[in-house]
C-alpha cells in the first residue's frame, strides 16, 4: 500500500504542485501584502491574545516568557485548524474534476495540508523572531522539533481524510466542525498553563493529541529540556492511529463519492 502511495505521488506530483499553486494564487489574489500576511497574522493574533489573557484574565506562566509560550502553541494549533478546515471541503469542491478524469481522491486533502504547511513554515519566522527578541535561549534540542511537526502533519492529514469523507455525505459537518475546533482550542493549553486547572482535569486534557505536539515543542523551545519518552510515544501513537483510521475510512468510502455529487 505504501509503495502504491509513493508511486501515485510521483505520478501525480505535477497535479499536486498545481493544486498547491492554485491555492496560493486564490488566497493572496488582490492582496496588497500577499504572502506577508502569513508572517503578520500570527504576530497580530498573538498581540491581541497576549493583551487579553495576560492582562484582562491575568493568566501567567511563572518563570517563562508568555509571548513565546503563546506563539509556540498558536502556530501549531492554527496549522491544524486551517489545514483541516480547508481539506474538509476539498473533495466536494473538486467533484467536477473527479467526474472527468481519474485522480486519486486523497490528493485533494493532501494538497490542502501541504499548502497550509508552507504557510506554517513561514510562521516559524515570527516565532523565532519572538524567541530571539525575548532572549529565550536556542539550544541544539531545536533540531528535534521536526519530529513534533511531522507528527502534527500526520495527525492533521488523518483528521482531514476523515472530515473530507464525512463532508461528501453530510454537508452539516462544515458547521459542526467549527464548534468542535473552538472547543478543542479551549481544551488545548495554548493561552494558559495546564497546571492552573483542577488536578482531575489535567489527565483528561493530556489525552488531546494537540496537547502532546504543543507540549513536545514547548519542552524544547521554552524549558530547554529533552521531551520525556512518554511524550515521544504519545506524539507518535496519536498521529499514526488517526492517520491510519483516516486512510481506512477514506479508502472504504471513496468509491461511493460519485453518487453524492
Amino acid at each position: 500500500m505504501i509503495a502504491n502511495v509513493i508511486r501515485n505521488l510521483k505520478k501525480y506530483s505535477f497535479l499536486l504542485n498545481q493544486l498547491i499553486s492554485r491555492d496560493f494564487k486564490v488566497k493572496y489574489k488582490r492582496s496588497v501584502l500577499g504572502v506577508l500576511w502569513s508572517l503578520l497574522y500570527p504576530v497580530l493574533t498573538m498581540s491581541v491574545m497576549a493583551v487579553v489573557f495576560s492582562n484582562v484574565f491575568k493568566f501567567s506562566t511563572p518563570g517563562i516568557n508568555y509571548l513565546v509560550y503563546l506563539l509556540s502553541g498558536l502556530v501549531m494549533f492554527n496549522y491544524f485548524s486551517e489545514a483541516s478546515n480547508l481539506a474538509m471541503s476539498s473533495v466536494v469542491a473538486n467533484f467536477s474534476l473527479i467526474n472527468k478524469v481519474y485522480i486519486p481522491k486523497w490528493i485533494f486533502p493532501l494538497s490542502k495540508c501541504l499548502f497550509v504547511g508552507i504557510n506554517f513554515l513561514l510562521t516559524l519566522i515570527p516565532l523565532y523572531a519572538v524567541i530571539i527578541l525575548t532572549g529565550t535561549e536556542i539550544t541544539w534540542l531545536h533540531l528535534l522539533l521536526p519530529y513534533a511537526v511531522i507528527c502534527l502533519f500526520m495527525f492533521t492529514l488523518g483528521v482531514s481524510l476523515i472530515l473530507s469523507t464525512i463532508a461528501v455525505f453530510l454537508r452539516d459537518i462544515y458547521y459542526i466542525y467549527g464548534v468542535i475546533v473552538m472547543f478543542m482550542m479551549y481544551l488545548t493549553p495554548i493561552m494558559y498553563d495546564i497546571n492552573i486547572l483542577d488536578s482531575w482535569m489535567i489527565p483528561i486534557l493530556k489525552l488531546n493529541p494537540m496537547y502532546n505536539y504543543i507540549n513536545f515543542a514547548r519542552m524544547i523551545i521554552i524549558y530547554r529540556q529533552m521531551p520525556s519518552i512518554e511524550s515521544w510515544v504519545a506524539c507518535f501513537i496519536s498521529s499514526v492511529l488517526v492517520l491510519a483510521f483516516g486512510v481506512f475510512l477514506f479508502k472504504k468510502k471513496q468509491d461511493k463519492f460519485i453518487y453524492y455529487v
